[in-house]
């Protein structure tokens, strides 16, 4: 299946989008910066910034006698536990793994829609898990929500073509999509039942519930993001 319609150039992740390679660079800094400026403040970090499903239930909070934050600081993590990681393995794997669906995406979409779709994925990834694990106190982080967003959306880009010829999305009830889509459901389903990449009692490395609702929400929104791009794409805005 072809990307591009030149094939003897190099091939898409060979050279990404500036956008994507400055989104993996922030993913890695900020783990840097966590690991080596803030050693002693790891836990606080992870707790005050990863997504920590039991901030938001009020029977929690009351029976350990806890204050919920302001609004903002409530609202904060469902963005920051996305650029937060609980090792380097677990960043550069979402690193890879964002160098492999992103550019399809960023293309598409421009490098403002791009990281626009990228948060909101994370944001719904972000949601599906305080729906399943209320009350939870352990701090869900990582990227894998957004970038499973990115996934869905790519597999609704990918040409159906031969020749390389622009294609519409690919309808979400179309063989193909259902068929990765079932996969996928199924590999994240076996990973919660089993325990398989839930991580420790601590810190939920990878929340498996986040990486459905950015499948969904990436899935979906990817119709909503296009026609934004096809609007901007026939309406310049003028330097």
């Amino acid at each position: 299946m072809a990307f591009l319609r030149d094939t003897s150039g190099p091939q898409p992740f060979l050279r990404a989008p500036a956008v994507v390679l400055w989104l993996i660079f922030v993913l890695l800094a900020a783990h840097a910066l966590r690991v080596f400026a803030f050693p002693e403040d790891t836990n606080q970090l992870l707790l005050t910034y990863g997504l920590v499903p039991a901030r938001y239930s009020h029977a929690w909070l009351d029976s350990h006698g806890m204050n919920p934050g302001t609004l903002v600081e409530r609202l904060l993590p469902f963005v920051t536990y996305m650029f937060l990681h609980g090792s380097w393995t677990h960043v550069v794997i979402n690193s890879v793994w964002l160098l492999a669906f992103g550019p399809v995406v960023a293309r598409r979409f421009g490098s403002m829609l791009f990281i626009a779709f990228f948060l909101v994925c994370g944001i719904g990834g972000a949601l599906a898990h305080l729906a399943c694990n209320w009350g939870d106190s352990s701090p869900a982080i990582g990227a894998s929500g957004a970038i499973s967003g990115l996934m869905a959306a790519s597999f609704r880009m990918l040409p159906t073509s031969t020749d390389g010829s622009w294609q519409p999305l690919e309808s979400i009830f179309a063989p193909r999509i259902l068929i990765w889509t079932l996969i996928w459901v199924i590999l994240n389903t076996v990973a919660g039942v089993t325990g398989l990449g839930t991580g420790s009692s601590e810190v939920q490395l990878v929340a498996w519930q986040a990486h459905l609702g950015g499948y969904v929400a990436g899935l979906i929104l990817a119709g909503v993001f296009d026609a934004l791009a096809g609007r901007r794409a026939a309406f310049p805005t003028e330097a």
